[in-house]
């Protein structure tokens, strides 16, 4: 090694760029969940969009960190005052993405993980189009999906079998999404959303800074 090479050590230049929307969908079943949970846990630069909820808790679940918790009453309040990036109605029960948040974590370079439905995609899009990217999973077919709703047991048997009808419509709308995974192996799908993260922060017109960080260099040269 010569010792111009040495004497300056390779250091990856921070360049400042806008966050990431990463919107995971799918029919209930599929993954999506899981697979936002493991995208969580390996990469601390991506944090999960809590969104807000008329549905009651599932045992576990925490105000605040799994959803935020609201009556029927305090949902429509919040619609109505455009505090809402995206809202859906989903068996009986509506959720949506609280904006403050989202703006300004993306405005600051955080990059927010979306487990929705195709519906608040749809809106997510429409309202910050440059910000987002879309990614449907797919289970590896209709009767494992239906496997994994009855083995999940959270439910009982009418919603499996409404989840189930619903499938169908969901599956409908994958074409409208920038990405596809076939959830048939978890380890691979994890990889596959961990790599399409890595492009998406890539994205020249997301480095806000690298104009700059450019003229720079070339002053330099």
């Amino acid at each position: 090694m010569s010792n111009s090479m040495s004497q300056h050590p390779h250091v990856t230049p921070q360049i400042a760029r806008r966050g990431v929307l990463y919107i995971l969908s799918s029919p209930s079943g599929a993954g999506k969940t899981t697979l936002a949970r493991r995208l969580i846990a390996a990469d601390p630069g991506i944090a999960m969009s809590v969104s807000v909820t008329t549905r009651k808790p599932r045992p576990g679940e925490r105000n605040g960190v799994d959803y935020f918790f609201v009556d029927a009453a305090k949902f429509e309040a919040m619609q109505q005052a455009g505090e809402l990036l995206e809202w859906a109605r989903v068996f009986d029960n509506s959720y949506g993405t609280p904006r403050a948040a989202v703006e300004a974590a993306i405005a600051s370079g955080k990059d927010v993980l979306f487990d929705i439905d195709w519906q608040g995609a749809q809106q997510l899009s429409e309202k910050m189009k440059g910000d987002v990217v879309r990614v449907f999973v797919l289970p590896p077919s209709g009767q494992i999906l239906e496997q994994r709703l009855t083995t999940r047991a959270q439910d009982p048997a009418d919603v499996v079998a409404r989840r189930m009808a619903a499938a169908s419509a969901e599956i409908s709308h994958w074409a409208e999404y920038d990405y596809v995974i076939v959830n048939s192996d978890l380890e691979e799908s994890a990889r596959a959303a961990t790599a399409i993260l890595v492009a998406e922060r890539l994205k020249r017109e997301r480095l806000l800074g690298l104009s700059a960080f450019v003229r720079d260099m070339q002053s330099a040269l």
